[in-house]
């Protein structure tokens, strides 16, 4: 088989794996802190992706500076995303967090709903898919018959660099540490100190930051968003989130690269049924999650998020 064109699909879900973790790691954070699940985190995504095309092309109009309109573009997806998670976060789980879980599920549902609706109704042409400026470098990158572009490349390190970025805040940070100890034991952080609804509302807000710059990343790797990406996007970061395992930080990174793994596998070894990917994918994680019920890195009371 061509190296170039192994290379290549090899590449692709890389990229996917780093898109998938992100959306992953989000799901992860809030269930972390309140254990819930968060259905609207995949309309996120493309609030954050609609929100940089947006952006991108009012500075484009107004102060054609090259580099400028990508960082504006980013910072605003970035605060689309951060908001979304505030409100949602604010107004809607934590008046439910001693309600059913159901009831958060679907309130979430809903609200990923009305976001998804109003992108669709209020942007001219919503329903059409939207073609997404090149903001970066177009060079290419060649190896033999292997050629990637210098954006596809700047992309995936942007998001690896996200991902690492989250980890170090976590980890490392004092929001970070409030964070570790609110998912421990929440009535001994607010007893030692912590205030828990300010911890709460800034895990949501840089989990739907990561959720935004992904819907930036996907506009700028494939050129084109629409306004319903974000639903299969989310159902892939929930199965990648619980299969990595949730409550955890690195389970839903792995879950994300095994996921955008399987369905490389499936569209290297069978061209022919590469349609079937997430298929695949899916039922790969059925099996693992039967396998391994509490994920692939078990969450343990001592490391959960």
């Amino acid at each position: 088989m061509d190296f170039g064109f192994l290379a290549q699909h090899l590449f692709n879900g890389l990229m996917l794996g780093v898109i998938y973790a992100m959306i992953a790691v989000g799901f992860s954070l809030f269930f972390g802190v309140l254990d819930v699940i968060k259905f609207s985190h995949g309309d996120v995504v493309t609030l954050g992706a609609f929100t940089a095309l947006g952006a991108t092309a009012l500075v484009g109009a107004l102060v054609p500076v090259p580099g400028l309109a990508l960082i504006l573009g980013l910072l605003a997806a970035v605060a689309a995303g951060m908001a979304a998670g505030v409100l949602i976060g604010g107004t809607l789980v934590l008046p439910l967090r001693n309600a059913p879980p159901v009831n958060v599920l679907l309130i979430t549902l809903m609200a990923g709903t009305i976001l998804r609706e109003a992108i669709r109704l209020g942007v001219p042409n919503g329903g059409n898919p939207k073609p997404f400026p090149a903001l970066l470098p177009d060079q290419q990158i060649t190896a033999g018959s292997f050629s990637v572009g210098v954006d596809s490349v700047a992309i995936l390190l942007a998001g690896l660099a996200a991902i690492v970025a989250t980890h170090g805040l976590v980890t490392r940070t004092r929001l970070g540490l409030a964070i570790r100890a609110v998912a421990q034991d929440p009535e001994v952080a607010c007893l030692s100190g912590i205030d828990f609804r300010r911890t709460v509302l800034g895990t949501f807000a840089l989990g739907s930051a990561l959720a935004a710059v992904a819907g930036c990343m996907l506009g700028l790797y494939y050129r084109e968003i629409n306004f319903s990406m974000g639903l299969v996007l989310g159902v892939i970061g929930f199965a990648a989130a619980v299969v990595g395992g949730l409550g955890s930080l690195l389970g839903p990174i792995l879950g994300g690269f095994l996921f955008a793994g399987v369905q490389t596998l499936v569209t290297v070894s069978v061209p022919s049924a590469s349609a079937y990917k997430d298929v695949a994918a899916f039922a790969v994680v059925i099996v693992l999650i039967g396998l391994f019920p509490t994920g692939l890195i078990s969450e343990r009371s001592s490391e959960r998020v």
